[in-house]
């Protein structure tokens, strides 16, 4: 009896130490214990809890099935059980342990809440929902489900009821990290990144340690201009996503030109995922078929940068050699591109309500041949879905601008101009390169003429008009830098920017003052139709890029509309893409490759009329005649590369780079 009150006594003090945070000293002492006694449950559980701590989660897993086997009525230890197969990926196991709980102990709200979790991970919203409520049933006061029911609704962009569960949570929980990193994200996709920021600074105040947040936090900043504000946090960015835990691979591509890192960030982010296939590998077929099956995966059929691109592409697929199919798993906006996108394909479906598993096994049916995805790690991207298999070939285009890091992508869709030999490594995926430019372009869209005059627009009646309509998240010191020295040597001229956000005007008016430029030489655009977007470049005379992240569709805008863009060529994907588009218009004078360089041709552009009318009545002669608004060459040279793909794969030969060339 006295042993056992001192092993009893042994371990309360293996709790109380564990709730210090001494959980070393404790995984060690309950290591040596479960050798010393292996028919204590409780001493089995300690380890378990311990192990999943430290990251020991084969340790934490056979601990916890130590308990059940010594204790088939321990309830929790199903729930710990099933905590730690969730966290493997194990996802199945995970949801069957819970159901043994509940079976024992039906109103254990923490295993409804966790079901819940394990439910939504199988994209199964519905059933996660109920969950949720039956854990909420039980206990009113559980911030935890209030949290992971936001999550859901925030998924199904539901944002102010998913606001509503989150400030539900913290009034329970005030110092619920989870919720505050959840409340950020509900107010970024609000478009109110300056609140955005306020709650991820909260989350990184209660933990430090929080590599995502600190990201997020940085992308809202760059959103909203505030450079003093991220000077601590810039430096951090090299290990974000690299080392610990996983970040957002395309919230980094704004802060560093590094394709190393970019890639490294995609694996990680992707392996964080615990993506698995949990269907039948695809039988190749015995024959090839007579018209391939192409299914364009996205959220974006609307009013939407990839519809302005993909468009005429998708309307211009030749229907003796392709069938097109569209899987939309964004909002059905209403607006007019929205509806006139079914008509573009042979068949739309509106997948927007189903999980991942249900579009791959949809896609299954329909027999896609090659699955192209045109989202990538941007936001609303379902890589999921891939990760499922939804075709025997899987590509990615046009959406993300760089590596996914994903082993289920076969074939991301570039050019030597963006991918050069030297940068190749940085890439996981094959390498499908097009001939001029990896971008597609519609070149049926209208440039009316512009019915507003420069005063209306708030430009002045003369001098030189700078432009830069990209999102100010984009810009950064450096390239402002070089726009406030050009605004000093070339008078009268005005930089025109893209924003109708007064945090972001008044910052950037701030920065130009310190810089010794007069604020009012800044002028904002605020959004337009795009035809009207387009209109108003007819009083634009120079484009100037940003580095890190170029302008992508909105540099085809500009070159569409005849306004010359000015770039630097960086190293990674998202920082070559006006590179690639300016060769594919001929004019690759206007790609330069130092901060010098830059300026230069700007300023060379600035001094000479005659050369700046020169290149515009370039762009403006014969437009579609250039390789980059030749919709009807593009989209030839994109369907040889999907047959050659296919045929690799047909005939089972291991995936390679494909190049394709023009006739």
């Amino acid at each position: 009896m006295a042993s056992e009150t001192a092993l009893n006594e042994t371990i309360e003090r293996l709790i109380e130490q564990y709730n210090q945070g001494q959980v070393n000293l404790v995984l060690k002492q309950a290591q040596a214990l479960s050798l010393q006694h292996p028919n204590n449950s409780m001493i089995w559980n300690i380890l378990g809890v311990a192990s999943k701590s430290v990251g020991e989660m084969d340790q934490a897993l056979e601990a916890f099935e130590q308990v059940i086997d010594l204790c088939p009525e321990n309830v929790g230890g199903y729930n710990n059980l099933a905590v730690v197969l969730r966290d493997k990926g194990k996802l199945q196991e995970a949801l069957g342990y819970y159901q043994k709980a509940l079976a024992l102990k039906p109103d254990y709200a923490e295993a409804h809440n966790n079901k819940g979790v394990v439910l939504r991970d199988l994209g199964n919203q519905k059933d996660a929902v109920k969950a949720y409520q039956q854990a909420l049933t039980i206990n009113p006061d559980y911030a935890e489900a209030h949290n992971n029911l936001g999550i859901i609704f925030q998924e199904q962009d539901k944002l102010k009821q998913a606001y509503e569960c989150y400030m539900k949570a913290l009034s329970l929980k005030p110092n619920h990290v989870e919720a505050y990193d959840n409340l950020g994200a509900v107010l970024e996709k609000q478009d109110k990144p300056e609140l955005a920021v306020m709650a991820y600074q909260k989350a990184l105040t209660l933990d430090p340690h929080m590599k995502s947040v600190r990201l997020k936090k940085l992308y809202q900043q760059a959103r909203l201009c505030d450079w003093p504000a991220m000077e601590e946090d810039i430096p951090k960015v090299e290990t974000l996503g690299i080392q610990g835990k996983a970040v957002s691979p395309f919230a980094a591509l704004t802060f560093e030109d590094s394709p190393l890192r970019h890639r490294l960030r995609s694996e990680q982010f992707v392996k964080s995922k615990h993506l698995v296939c949990d269907l039948p590998q695809i039988a190749k077929p015995n024959q090839k078929p007579s018209r391939l099956r192409i299914g364009y995966f996205s959220a974006d059929f609307h009013d939407h940068a990839t519809m302005h691109l993909m468009s005429k592409v998708f309307a211009l697929h030749d229907r003796e050699k392709f069938d097109v199919y569209a899987y939309s798993f964004g909002p059905n906006t209403g607006d007019d591109i929205r509806k006139k996108a079914p008509d573009l394909f042979d068949v739309f479906h509106d997948v927007a309500k189903l999980s991942d598993l249900e579009i791959a096994k949809l896609a299954r049916k329909d027999r896609i041949d090659i699955a192209v995805d045109l989202k990538g790690h941007t936001r609303d991207g379902r890589l999921g879905i891939f990760a499922k298999r939804p075709a025997a070939l899987q590509i990615s285009h046009v959406g993300y601008p760089g590596t996914t890091g994903a082993d289920f992508i076969d074939y991301l869709i570039a050019d030597s101009y963006l991918i050069p030999q030297e940068q190749r490594p940085y890439y996981t995926e094959n390498i499908i390169y097009l001939p001029n430019s990896y971008q597609p372009n519609n070149n049926t869209r209208l440039i009316p003429i512009c019915s507003s005059t420069r005063q209306e627009l708030g430009l002045p009646d003369k001098g030189l008009v700078f432009c830069c309509f990209n999102s100010p998240y984009k810009l950064s010191p450096k390239e402002f830098d070089i726009w406030m020295n050009v605004l000093k040597k070339v008078k009268g001229s005005v930089l025109w920017l893209f924003s109708n956000n007064p945090h972001v005007q008044r910052n950037l008016k701030q920065h130009a003052e310190q810089r010794g430029v007069n604020s009012e030489r800044l002028i904002f655009a605020k959004p337009l139709q795009q035809e009207e977007h387009l209109a108003r470049y007819q009083h634009a005379d120079i484009f100037l890029d940003t580095f890190n992240v170029n302008a992508h569709t909105t540099a085809s805008d500009a070159l569409w509309a005849g306004v010359p863009v000015v770039t630097k060529s960086g190293q990674g994907f998202a920082a070559r893409v006006s590179t690639s588009l300016l060769h594919a218009v001929g004019l690759p004078e206007l790609v330069t490759h130092t901060n010098e360089e830059y300026l230069q041709v700007i300023l060379q552009l600035a001094n000479k009329p005659e050369k700046l009318a020169e290149i515009k009545q370039t762009l403006t002669s014969q437009p579609m005649s250039k390789p980059l608004f030749d919709t009807e060459r593009y989209t030839q040279n994109l369907e040889k590369a999907y047959i050659m793909a296919y045929q690799d794969y047909f005939d089972q030969k291991s995936y390679t780079d494909i190049w394709v060339k023009e006739q």
